[in-house]
C-alpha cells in the first residue's frame, strides 16, 4: 500500500516562486526512502507537503490512500510525523519529558499511557536520564534526539528526518542508525532529506534525487551514485569509495567499503 502519493504536485510560496514543480511520486508503506539533491531543489518544501504543514498549489497528495487536502494539519501530523531540521524550531517546553508528551496531552491521551510512550520514546532515542531536564541545557546535537523522540512518542507510521545528522558526532551517528532500525522494525516509513551521502548509502536503500524543483532520479542507491548524467544534473558527487573504485577501474556500483574490498580481493 502507497504510504504516501503525490500525483504532479507543484507547491509556490508566492506567485513568482514555484518551489516544486509537477512532481509524482509512491513511497509504500515500510520503506526507507532518501530524498537528496543540492539546497533550493524543492526537498524541504516537498516532505512538507507530506505532513500538511504546506498545501500543494496543484496536483494532489494521498497519505495512506485518503485525500490529504480533506484533512487538517493537525490530522495528518498523527500519520507522517516531520523532525525538523533545526531543533529550536520545534522544542518550547521546560524539560525534555514535556516536550515529548506535550502532543500527546493536546490529544487528550490517558495519563497512563502517556508516561508509557514518553518512557519507550525516551529510550529509543538514548533520553531516558535527562527526562527533567531543560531541553535547553543539552548540547544541540542531544536536542535532535528530544524531537526525534516527540515524533516517536506519536507513534505516526511515517516519520520524516530533516537532516538528522547535522551537527552529529560518531556517537550520534550510530544513535540516529539504531533509531532508524528499529523504526523500520517497528513496519514504520522512514523518510530522510539529507547531505550526508554516507549516512543515506548506509541507512537508506531507495534515492529519490531532485533537482531545479523536480524529481529527476528514483532508484536503488546502487544504481544512483553510479549514474553520472543524474549526478551531474543534481550537482552531487560519487561517495569517496565510489570515485576511488571508478578510478581504479573496479566493477560498478560499489558504494561502500565492504564493497570495495570484497571487489579489490578478487
Amino acid at each position: 500500500m502507497d504510504a504516501i502519493r503525490f500525483e504532479h504536485v507543484s507547491f509556490a510560496y508566492d506567485r513568482d516562486f514555484l518551489a516544486v514543480d509537477d512532481i509524482s511520486l509512491n513511497i509504500q508503506t515500510g520503506e526507507k526512502v532518501a530524498i537528496i539533491g543540492q539546497n533550493g531543489a524543492g526537498k524541504t518544501t516537498t516532505v512538507k507537503m507530506m505532513n500538511g504543514l504546506l498545501r500543494p498549489k496543484s496536483g494532489k497528495i494521498l497519505v495512506f490512500g485518503e485525500d490529504a487536502s480533506k484533512k487538517t494539519t493537525a490530522t495528518l501530523s498523527k500519520m507522517v510525523g516531520y523532525v525538523f531540521q533545526n531543533p529550536g524550531d520545534q522544542i518550547f517546553n521546560q524539560t525534555v519529558y514535556s516536550e515529548i508528551a506535550y502532543s500527546l496531552k493536546y490529544l487528550k491521551i490517558e495519563k497512563e499511557e502517556i508516561e508509557r510512550r514518553v518512557n519507550a520514546a525516551a529510550q529509543m532515542c538514548y533520553l531516558s536520564d535527562e527526562l527533567q531536564t531543560n531541553p535547553y541545557d543539552l548540547p544541540f546535537s542531544i536536542r535532535k534526539f528530544v524531537t526525534i523522540a516527540s515524533v516517536v512518542a506519536m507513534d505516526a507510521d511515517v516519520v520524516i528526518l530533516d537532516e538528522p545528522t547535522a551537527g552529529q558526532d560518531l556517537l550520534g551517528l550510530l544513535h540516529q542508525k539504531e533509531i532508524i532500525r528499529k523504526l523500520h522494525q517497528l513496519g514504520k516509513t522512514v523518510i530522510t532529506i539529507s547531505h550526508d551521502m554516507e549516512f543515506v548509502i548506509e541507512n537508506f536503500d531507495r534515492i529519490v534525487v531532485m533537482a531545479d524543483k523536480k524529481i529527476i532520479g528514483d532508484a536503488n542507491k546502487r544504481d544512483i551514485f553510479w549514474d553520472f548524467d543524474l549526478l551531474d544534473k543534481a550537482a552531487l558527487k560519487q561517495p569517496v569509495v565510489a570515485q576511488l573504485a571508478n578510478r581504479l577501474e573496479l566493477k560498478r556500483n560499489i558504494i561502500n567499503i565492504v564493497d570495495f574490498v570484497n571487489e579489490y580481493e578478487k
